[in-house]
């Protein structure tokens, strides 16, 4: 079926009114042609933001510019692989390449597969996926495109996402673009249109998703991009068009200010050369054979029956010979280097442990890569996203606020709100968690109000380190400050401590207030929502000077 381009399609990529309507490849911008955007300069996005009249005390001239440490791009430049991207936001039924991508179930059924395929397609699709003998999760096949002015459609399996699973599926994934681009390939087709190969009804969070779906597609091309033309992200919903705009820059740079950058925004795990997760554990260890000649044992002497050949014993010296070295060399078990791992924690807590001392909690965990960070907060983070946390969200311990002075978005936290009595401390971190991921993507800063504080229960700081590798590396490389309002004399010497015995990078972010009007120099007062005990804890701590507060509107002047 061939058609026209309709009038109504748009050069933009945007989805047109007649869903007939054939959209080419000239009609979308390349990734390479697109305007550049600034999602990643953070620092002075907004020029309403661009000055200041307080000096911010953590502004500081980075010393590690020079250092080489992190000379080496991951991912770098390549304008020939670049000119072969493409970004669209609508279904890729409508697109004129050689292959478009359905993600479907293992019974390639008509009602599991993308919506509308079937229905451009015509009858002939289902018809077709009727003798394909179904396929297999992570796999890919290939069928006809019928009514869609594309030549081919593949097929592929998503899996299913668990947290206890998150590498396997994370690789299966990885497996389902790569099939797609291999039969790409194999049936001499050279340009390819791919949806986002998840649903959420199989609970896939859609970012560790759109990671996996770029660098795999990028890894692909360093070794094939002779054999392909053009590759198109597909997307449907605004928020997928929004990740796939701020993740395509730390895997496709266009330059070298967005390779640069992408040094400190990606993950600590990006793959091996296909894209797929490794885990050194679970790699099989082959050592190379000696160099060496081996003897050949002596002939018997005395000829041994044929029935007593498999009571010969063989001596020790001769057995030896024939022991390969390789497998007897001293390789630590990965198991038991973890037990051992854990077994020092163990005794590190039995033992002297001054912090739990004085009360701070237990500050001696097993320290985690970056991988295992990465590994734990998607965990905490997709089973945040299943579940109503709408009790902790009443009890406004933390919620969003505005902007600071240099327009970094701002989380509140207040700790007379956080009640021990009344948390259910698991929920509230997966509350703290979800709150803070859209924020923690670029730098922002946290208020935390610790007015009348002192006179609740305070979580321990051995909590506050759990909670901090739960949030991860992200958290702490875009964290710019921690504002506190109203500290006393027991939270300056927990945050020393923190500082001392937990994170240094973190806790040297920390800026004291002691009254609103200091705090205001960082963040507007309009940019916050402040309870009222705020302001009465404020008059009779600092005696009402300079600050004058509104009672109807709680305006501060």
């Amino acid at each position: 079926m061939q058609q026209s381009v309709g009038p109504t399609t748009s050069r933009g990529g945007l989805p047109t009114d007649n869903g007939d309507s054939i959209v080419i490849l000239d009609q979308i911008p390349r990734w390479s042609d697109a305007e550049h955007r600034s999602s990643l300069d953070y620092d002075n996005g907004d020029p309403s933001f661009s000055s200041s009249n307080f000096p911010d005390p953590l502004t500081y001239t980075s010393e590690t510019q020079g250092d080489g440490i992190r000379s080496v791009a991951r991912f770098p430049v390549d304008h020939e692989i670049n000119s072969k991207i493409y970004l669209w936001r609508g279904d890729p039924w409508n697109l004129a390449v050689d292959a478009v991508v359905n993600s479907t179930n293992e019974n390639l059924d008509e009602a599991h597969s993308s919506p509308g395929l079937h229905a451009a397609a015509g009858p002939g699709l289902a018809e077709e996926c009727m003798t394909l003998g179904g396929c297999r999760t992570g796999m890919a096949k290939v069928t006809n495109a019928y009514d869609l002015p594309a030549r081919r459609v593949i097929h592929t399996v998503g899996p299913k996402y668990a947290v206890k699973y998150h590498t396997a599926a994370e690789n299966a994934l990885s497996h389902c673009y790569r099939s797609c681009l291999e039969l790409l390939i194999e049936n001499g087709l050279s340009s390819i249109a791919m949806g986002c190969i998840y649903t959420e009804a199989k609970n896939y969070p859609r970012e560790p998703a759109a990671h996996v779906a770029i660098r795999t597609v990028r890894r692909f091309l360093e070794k094939h991009k002779a054999n392909i033309t053009a590759v198109v992200f597909c997307t449907i919903s605004t928020t997928d068009t929004e990740i796939y705009k701020r993740l395509l820059p730390l895997y496709f740079p266009r330059d070298k200010h967005e390779e640069e950058v992408a040094l400190t925004k990606l993950p600590a795990d990006v793959g091996d050369e296909n894209g797929e997760t490794t885990i050194d554990e679970r790699k099989i260890r082959i050592m190379p054979l000696p160099k060496h000649n081996v003897v050949k044992p002596p002939e018997a002497s005395v000829d041994v029956p044929i029935g007593d050949v498999g009571l010969v014993r063989r001596t020790s010296s001769s057995l030896g010979l024939f022991l390969d070295p390789a497998f007897m060399s001293i390789v630590k078990d990965p198991d038991q280097r973890r037990q051992e791992q854990w077994e020092k924690a163990a005794e590190a807590q039995r033992g002297w442990n001054l912090a739990k001392m004085l009360g701070f909690g237990s500050l001696v965990t097993p320290p985690l890569s970056a991988a295992e960070e990465y590994s734990l907060h998607s965990r905490y983070l997709a089973k945040a996203n299943s579940l109503s946390l709408s009790e902790i969200a009443d009890m406004k311990v933390v919620y969003r606020g505005g902007v600071d002075n240099e327009g970094r978005p701002v989380m509140v936290v207040v700790g007379a709100h956080f009640l021990l009595r009344c948390l259910d401390l698991e929920r509230f971190v997966l509350y703290v968690v979800k709150e803070f991921e859209p924020l923690i993507q670029r730098p922002y800063s946290i208020v935390y109000f610790h007015s009348a504080a002192s006179l609740q229960m305070q979580p321990d700081l051995g909590w506050m380190k759990q909670l901090q590798q739960i949030l991860g590396q992200k958290h702490r490389r875009n964290l710019h400050a921690i504002y506190v309002l109203h500290p006393t004399f027991g939270l300056k010497a927990a945050i020393f401590t923190l500082h001392w015995l937990v994170d240094s990078v973190v806790w040297k972010k920390v800026v004291y207030a002691d009254r609103l009007l200091q705090l205001f120099r960082y963040i507007p007062r309009e940019q916050l929502t402040i309870p009222d005990f705020v302001f009465q804890h404020d008059l009779e701590v600092n005696g009402g000077k300079g600050v004058r507060a509104d009672q109807r509107t709680k305006y501060v002047y």
